[in-house]
């Protein structure tokens, strides 16, 4: 439930956004490599199956891979534009992914994007892509300085809680000073920091108190570093005033609220991850097609040596298609 995709947009068409800096694809004469452009630079070397659905089905069959949910590569967001060019942009990417997953659609869907710099617009494209076919929709972990907790977030969380949209947030944006410079830092490190400051900003801020509990809300990336430094976040909340000034509950006692994806590439990690969510909060995901991703997708929970094969089965499709209302018996097609 955690795949990218990158439409086969023109510079032409991302000129709409803007010339200067929206993202296109610059396809290799081969039509097998590429490269996602911002503008004139070069901003990730790309394949054929980020933007080819026929290319991704045969790799999804190749792998065992049954249904995947596609969601925009983050570049695509577009949060720094005005709200109506960005919503113009969202309307746009959105119709492009159904494009994609039309190719197949009971094995390819897709997570819709919304121009979350301004709540109206965002709640009606939700509700438009949803209605459209998308299963949910992705959004990035914070706007500019404003975290998950803000009321303009909570607001937009609360929307689709009462709509029964699925909300998928990733990381992106990541907090650097310019110490993280070289190796891919802000992935590494960044990344999973700030995917714990979203989940903790809502549970320390009393956010959830404001947010139905029926909002479907998942992490990408395992939560971050969230697993292993929730002990630290208890601790705090009950040792210090401060902490849980706004909290009314104890932190361990709103994990029921969250889900979390599988892609942490470890099996004591993955281990430590079912014990802390639940094995009915864990679903499969992988990064696919990108290279910081699970490239064997599934085979990390498959292959656990201790994991139940109760809990396997869920992680590995049940939970997925509970999330996120998926057909029960699809039967694999080549």
């Amino acid at each position: 439930m955690h795949s990218h995709f990158f439409p086969p947009i023109a510079r032409e068409e991302a000129a709409r956004l803007d010339a200067q800096h929206a993202p296109w694809l610059q396809i290799d004469a081969d039509g097998e490599r590429g490269m996602i452009m911002t503008g004139e630079k070069r901003f990730r070397p790309v394949y054929r199956a980020l933007w080819d659905p026929a290319a991704r089905i045969a790799e999804m069959d190749a792998l065992g891979v049954d249904i995947q949910l596609m969601c925009a590569t983050p570049v695509m967001f577009g949060y720094g534009y005005g709200a109506a060019a960005a919503h113009d942009w969202a309307a746009r990417m959105n119709d492009h992914a159904l494009e994609l997953c039309a190719h197949a659609p009971q094995r390819l869907m897709a997570l819709a994007q919304v121009p979350l710099q301004d709540v109206e617009l965002a709640c009606r494209e939700a509700t438009r892509a949803h209605r459209a076919g998308h299963r949910g929709v992705q959004i990035g972990n914070h706007l500019g300085p404003r975290d998950l907790d803000d009321e303009h977030l909570v607001t937009f969380l609360t929307h689709c809680a009462n709509e029964g949209i699925p909300v998928l947030v990733h990381p992106w944006d990541m907090m650097t000073d310019g110490r993280m410079k070289k190796w891919m830092l802000p992935w590494l490190v960044a990344m999973p920091a700030e995917t714990q400051l979203s989940m903790v900003s809502l549970i320390l801020s009393g956010a959830f108190e404001r947010i139905p509990k029926s909002l479907k809300l998942c992490f990408a990336h395992g939560g971050g570093s969230f697993a292993f430094l929730l002990g630290r976040v208890q601790n705090a909340w009950e040792q210090r005033d401060i902490v849980r000034e706004d909290c009314p509950n104890p932190p361990v006692s709103y994990l029921e609220r969250f889900h979390v994806d599988s892609a942490v590439f470890d099996e004591g990690a993955l281990r430590l991850l079912v014990e802390t969510m639940g094995e009915d909060h864990v679903l499969l995901g992988s990064d696919y097609p990108f290279p910081l991703g699970e490239l064997k997708i599934g085979d990390l929970v498959a292959h656990h040596p201790q994991l139940s094969e109760t809990a396997k089965a869920k992680i590995l499709g049940a939970n997925a298609q509970r999330f996120f209302g998926l057909p029960v018996n699809i039967a694999h097609a080549s």
